[in-house]
């Protein structure tokens, strides 16, 4: 079985920096792949970043240059350092981490961190 621990959400101001953390625990071997989605009140989920085996990345629109998907294999951990903050960031943030393990390969969600840009 493997676990998912989402951390470091909050509230911030505008234009400030926050940093989520994403933990796989259990029978993790490697993570494969992982992205961070959000969603806001009202509206569906949107992938916002990801990145896969060979450290490749990708980024929405909304967040490119702002925000920074990186992991720590060592750890089993995907982060997103979130800077330059805005209100319309205001969202559930989730992680989808793509986990090989001795039963093989498997999605999981995190459980989902709340991150409020506001003054």
């Amino acid at each position: 079985q493997v676990q998912l621990v989402e951390s470091g959400g909050g509230l911030v101001q505008p234009g400030g920096s926050l940093r989520l953390s994403c933990a796989a625990s259990g029978s993790v071997t490697r993570i494969a792949a992982a992205g961070w989605y959000r969603q806001a009140p009202g509206k569906q989920r949107e992938v916002i970043a990801g990145i896969i085996s060979d450290d490749s990345t990708n980024y929405a629109d909304s967040v490119k240059g702002r925000f920074t998907i990186s992991r720590d294999n060592a750890k089993n951990t995907v982060f997103l350092q979130m800077n330059n903050l805005k209100p319309e960031d205001t969202a559930v943030y989730h992680c989808n981490v793509r986990v090989v393990s001795t039963f093989g390969g498997s999605n999981y969600w995190g459980q989902g961190i709340q991150v409020t840009v506001s003054s």
